[in-house]
């Protein structure tokens, strides 16, 4: 059974069918999901879904680089206080985003390390975000990564240059369905194979990135949970392994990662 590491099940077109779009998942082998909290209120939000799916759904919180200027004294206090509770596994998703620049950059750095720190204080993995800020977004990163246990790159889409310094930092990679994507992720195809069995985890990133190859395409373009499936098997076509094989490593990967009982 597959684990979902990245899922933003708090956003609002989960509202009208949450308890559907978790049956969906269950009957495509997907058994347990980590519900991302990326702002102030997504946290708080992730943790109820967790609290309210035991063993179901996890959580992680965070402040998205998008929605750094929010983040205060309180924010932090804040996050500190989710992240003891024991359905939050890791801290984020936190890092750089220079692509949209939503928060000016300074601020972003300056709330990244905020978050680090978090995680390093409180002995938490990390879930990490990072688009076109690569050698800000690793600076920052080397100067915590010996004090905390784990981190994942989530919804990795960068070069075989980026992808090669995070696995030297003994980094996790998340794999998303932009490897279905024609246009831009046609590299990771073959980025994909360099991942070590035991660093690769998969995720949707819900309810974005809908796998542009699923067939036939939904008319609402929502991604869900239950498509985890169809982009776990991509990557093992791409892998040079089977599905079968595929599913069982990422998911003890993810298992370790998060420090998740047997399902």
């Amino acid at each position: 059974m597959l684990i979902d590491i990245g899922a933003n099940l708090t956003h609002e077109s989960f509202a009208h069918d949450f308890d559907a779009v978790l049956a969906r998942a269950r009957t495509h082998d997907v058994a347990r999901m980590v519900v991302t909290g990326a702002s102030r209120d997504g946290s708080r939000a992730s943790l109820a879904l967790a609290q309210a799916h035991p063993g179901v759904l996890y959580a992680t919180a965070g402040v998205h680089p998008h929605h750094a200027v929010d983040y205060d004294d309180a924010t932090d206090a804040l996050l500190r206080e989710l992240a003891t509770q024991p359905e939050v596994r890791a801290v984020g998703e936190t890092g750089l985003d220079y692509h949209r620049n939503y928060s000016p950059r300074d601020v972003q750095r300056e709330v990244f390390e905020r978050q680090l720190r978090i995680a390093a204080e409180l002995g938490k993995p990390l879930f990490l975000h990072q688009r076109d800020a690569h050698e800000d977004f690793l600076a920052l990163l080397r100067r915590y990564r010996d004090r905390v246990p784990a981190v994942v790159v989530h919804c990795f889409t960068d070069t075989g240059e980026a992808l090669r310094d995070y696995l030297a930092l003994d980094c996790h990679i998340g794999i998303t369905g932009w490897i279905c994507d024609e246009r831009r992720g046609l590299h990771l195809r073959e980025l994909v194979r360099e991942i070590p069995a035991d660093r690769l985890m998969i995720e949707t990133d819900a309810p974005y990135l809908l796998p542009r190859t699923v067939r036939p395409q939904p008319s609402h373009r929502r991604n869900e949970p239950m498509y985890l499936k169809h982009i776990a098997e991509e990557i093992a076509r791409d892998r040079g392994e089977t599905y079968e094989a595929l599913a069982a490593h990422t998911t003890a990967t993810a298992r370790a990662f998060f420090s998740l009982p047997p399902a």
